[in-house]
């Protein structure tokens, strides 16, 4: 049977969201090309018709989660004025809703624990796409005038993500939430933005 371009990509996206999970919650080295193809409900011999590998697969996985993430949500053409952009964004990254998806919430922190085992073609990806992130803040920086747009987007998304990192590895739920709390009032204060109490909502990709 001959199946449509259209259907082929959605399949694709299938094996994709369903890598991603596996890298998630299984770790890198741990991968199984089966499991996963079990997972999306489709057969193993099918796999090379999407890939040409399993290191091919992880590599556009790593991609995919970037732009599962981050693609809707900074692409929107309806998005307000770049302090509110970078304000909703900070006030997500920086929350307990964020900490508590780590199966779904930025790849960062995730990956660059695992960035030893990753393939070369995906590490570069994940480098690649974590400069894309950074530039992303550093534009709407330099749209909002800041003095140092370059140098404090470089250290806003590496506070972020060691926050967001260590409030994981706390137990204690209030004192992940005044960790993340403190943390998030010191981002916005580089970025030249007011204090914000507001619990933020998970942003949708």
């Amino acid at each position: 049977m001959r199946y449509s371009s259209d259907h082929k990509a959605q399949t694709r996206t299938r094996v994709l969201t369903e890598a991603a999970a596996a890298i998630r919650t299984d770790g890198v080295d741990r991968v199984s090309v089966a499991r996963i193809m079990s997972r999306a409900g489709l057969t193993h011999g099918g796999f090379y018709a999407h890939f040409s590998s399993k290191d091919d697969m992880i590599t556009q996985a790593v991609g995919f989660m970037f732009e599962n993430r981050y693609g809707a949500f900074f692409g929107r053409p309806d998005q307000p004025d770049p302090a509110s952009v970078l304000s909703r964004f900070i006030d997500w990254y920086l929350s307990i809703n964020h900490r508590d998806m780590p199966d779904r919430g930025c790849p960062i922190p995730l990956l660059s624990g695992q960035a030893a085992l990753l393939p070369e073609g995906a590490f570069s990806r994940f480098v690649l796409a974590t400069e894309r992130l950074t530039a992303t803040i550093e534009s709407l920086l330099r749209e909002m005038d800041h003095e140092h747009p370059e140098v404090t987007a470089a250290v806003v998304i590496a506070e972020m993500m060691g926050g967001v990192a260590m409030s994981r590895l706390q137990r204690d739920d209030e004192k992940a939430g005044n960790l993340l709390d403190a943390i998030r009032t010191s981002v916005r204060a580089s970025c030249g933005l007011p204090p914000s109490d507001r619990e933020a909502k998970p942003v949708r990709a």
